[in-house]
């Protein structure tokens, strides 16, 4: 039985502003993961604010916002097997110095902030937020 999910993932403006949109997009590919859709773009602070809505209560939510539309980001669609918590675990830790060995956080991220991906944390979640780059 196949349990094929998709996923959203984006490549943040720390990695991105370090030429590592094509290793970071090799390590998904090596672990499985087709990259049905992808474009790089920059949002403004409006839509990142729509975006990390969920996440408006807290303390770093405008921070986040900021970083977000700072730069160009690459979003993509992965498709995979349990892609959802299979992305999370090829990510790593939101701390990159807590991330495991060959996480895509402990090779690139600098810090909390600055972890260069993020990824769905939930089917539900990976749906809204791929609507919300991809919509036709």
């Amino acid at each position: 039985m196949s349990n094929l999910e998709q996923t959203l993932s984006i490549i943040k403006p720390d990695a991105v502003e370090r030429n590592l949109d094509n290793e970071i997009k090799e390590m998904f590919k090596n672990k499985g993961f087709t990259i049905l859709k992808e474009k790089k773009i920059q949002i403004e602070k409006s839509e990142a604010e729509r975006f990390y809505k969920v996440h408006e209560t807290k303390p770093f939510y405008d921070d986040l916002c900021t970083y977000l539309s700072s730069g160009p980001i690459v979003v993509m669609i992965l498709e995979k097997n349990s892609a959802v918590l299979e992305n999370r675990a090829l990510m790593g830790s939101t701390n990159p110095t807590e991330a495991e060995e060959g996480t895509i956080r402990k090779k690139y991220g600098i810090s909390i902030d600055k972890n260069s991906v993020h990824g769905s944390d939930s089917i539900e979640n990976a749906k809204i937020e791929i609507d919300f780059f991809f919509k036709d």
